[in-house]
């Protein structure tokens, strides 16, 4: 191995690990909001049920302090609104880790006979497309985001500004952008070399 191919692969070393770490944080961080919805859509629930419970005739008129009791819980404010938005990151947030690691779901009653070769160029292929996909996704929400800012538009519960949801959003789809092109180039390399790179730790490119 001669030195410049030394610095050749330290510099895809160091690629995919920052790649691979920020993909791994992304998603933890996708997993840590879905929890919290996952915590606020209980807690909203259960707060409605009880006050449902709380309205009864037959509470208020044989146990009203009961009934009272209930009626002090009530949903979450604008719960809907926070999930809304929140599942939106979390999915965007899961994409990066899923691509890197080849995770999107796929059919391969047709493609399990193709040869080697083929199977690369249809994994290049449909990483491409994918890539363009989130591209355009990424580009809308920045555009949506601007929108949203430019006309001051507010959520109808909590009067929050709904451009924070797009930017927190298109943050995400930017991330996912990066490592789908990123991963498209893996494919890249696989299809001209003829061999599928090896996974380390959980990601690609080596």
């Amino acid at each position: 191995m001669v030195r410049g191919d030394a610095g050749v692969i330290w510099r895809k070393d160091m690629m995919n690990k920052f790649m691979t770490t920020i993909a791994k944080w992304m998603a933890l961080l996708g997993g840590a909001v879905l929890v919290l919805l996952i915590v606020i859509t209980c807690l909203s629930v259960i707060g409605r049920s009880l006050n449902t419970i709380g309205h009864y005739d037959y509470l208020e008129d044989n146990v009203a302090f009961i009934a009272h009791f209930f009626q002090y819980f009530k949903p979450i404010s604008g719960d809907f609104e926070i999930v809304e938005a929140g599942i939106a990151f979390a999915i965007l947030s899961f994409f990066p880790w899923c691509s890197l690691n080849r995770g999107h779901a796929t059919v391969d009653i047709f493609t399990s006979g193709l040869s080697d070769s083929k199977n690369r160029f249809l994994a290049f292929f449909w990483e491409v497309i994918f890539f363009a996909i989130i591209t355009l996704i990424t580009w809308r929400m920045f555009v949506g985001m601007s929108d949203k800012v430019r006309y001051g538009e507010t959520t109808l519960l909590l009067q929050t500004p709904v451009w924070w949801g797009f930017a927190v959003c298109a943050f995400a789809s930017s991330v996912a952008t990066m490592v789908a092109g990123y991963s498209a180039y893996c494919r890249f390399q696989e299809l001209r070399r003829g061999f599928d790179l090896t996974h380390a730790s959980g990601s690609a490119g080596h």
